[in-house]
């Protein structure tokens, strides 16, 4: 078995976490004492050849010339530390809204052409998780956020033209209109803007509430994303309620695939999705989600919540690079962009 030992750093302080083999399954100690020769098991040399390795890369020694057997050469990796930060002023730095806003920026327009960016289109996806991964505790996603975590979330959407949303996930947040916000108004006006992003809610039932406040107090027109094939008699409720029908795909539900083209043919090409996890799985699925921002919560919740992504899983997993890490009080507010091929 293995069993974590912390001991003294004599490397800068505090303490290392080293994973050892007891004599009883790795070493040959006990079969030394019994008088039997130790057999080679290849299941048990793996295993020390990989303690070997992480105690290499921990204390940064080479392995000496003779090798016992079963013990592979280590690498050593390279690797930050991100948080805590011996470097790190104390306490945090603040960040302005206006310093925040840089870091979340989206790509120039020039940059959104070609294979990054279809149609002229960047798909931002902003999701909250817990610990152990659940997206909503009690069907909400708020008993996992923070203040922090609420102000990022004001942040991307003062940066977006368009928030896109699930049928079902606007049922059960309760949504309501992107709101004008002061202090993102010089920002969107000297960038083109809307006052506000627009809503855009994908769905192929279009069953709504459209007496809600997302379509009767919307700043500007809500959208509605479904496909050509849905009920003729359902679109034209939602055109009578003051939304604005785009048609993505023949079907009867918008294809994911076409939904940000279809956006940036509007002239909507700062895109953010807010899910749920089937419309991010969906989008994921398609190839077309380019950012990631998750936030982290430092929170526990078991249950049976889904994770941030809900689907077919797909082929092979795509890889997505590092951009940033910002922390407050134990969150963690990360953010992926996808790596093209």
């Amino acid at each position: 078995m293995y069993v974590e030992k912390r001991t003294p750093s004599k490397r800068g302080g505090g303490t290392i976490s080293a994973t050892s083999c007891s004599a009883g399954t790795c070493g040959s100690r006990a079969l030394r004492a019994a008088g039997a020769a130790p057999e080679e098991p290849e299941a048990e040399s793996d295993m020390c050849a990989a303690l070997v390795d992480t105690i290499v890369m921990l204390v940064g020694r080479r392995l000496p010339a003779r090798r016992p057997w079963g013990v592979r050469r280590a690498t050593l990796r390279r690797m930050r530390r991100l948080f805590p930060s011996r470097a790190a002023p104390s306490p945090a730095p603040q960040w302005s809204l206006e310093e925040i806003a840089e870091e979340y920026a989206y790509p120039l327009p020039e940059e959104l052409e070609g294979p990054g960016g279809r149609d002229g289109a960047w798909l931002r996806g902003n999701m909250v998780a817990s610990l152990d991964g659940a997206t909503h505790h009690g069907g909400r996603s708020r008993p996992l956020s923070s203040e922090a975590d609420m102000w990022i979330f004001g942040v991307l959407r003062g940066l977006a033209d368009v928030v896109v949303v699930g049928a079902e996930t606007v049922r059960q947040e309760g949504y309501g209109p992107a709101r004008v916000r002061e202090a993102f108004a010089d920002r969107r006006a000297a960038a083109g803007q809307s006052p506000a992003p627009v809503i855009a809610v994908v769905t192929a039932s279009l069953e709504l509430d459209w007496s809600g406040p997302l379509f009767t107090e919307a700043v500007v027109p809500t959208l509605v994303v479904t496909g050509e094939g849905a009920p003729a008699e359902r679109v034209a409720e939602a055109r009578a309620a003051g939304a604005e029908v785009v048609f993505a795909g023949p079907g009867a539900g918008a294809e994911a695939a076409r939904v940000p083209g279809a956006l940036a043919a509007r002239g909507l090409r700062r895109q953010l999705t807010e899910g749920g996890p089937r419309l991010l799985g969906q989008f994921a699925a398609a190839g077309v989600l380019d950012e990631l921002c998750l936030s982290v919560a430092p929170l526990i919740t078991v249950g049976d919540a889904p994770r941030i992504t809900d689907g077919a899983g797909l082929a092979a997993p795509e890889d997505y690079s590092l951009e940033g890490v910002l922390e407050e009080a134990g969150f963690l507010f990360t953010r992926y962009r996808r790596i093209r091929q």
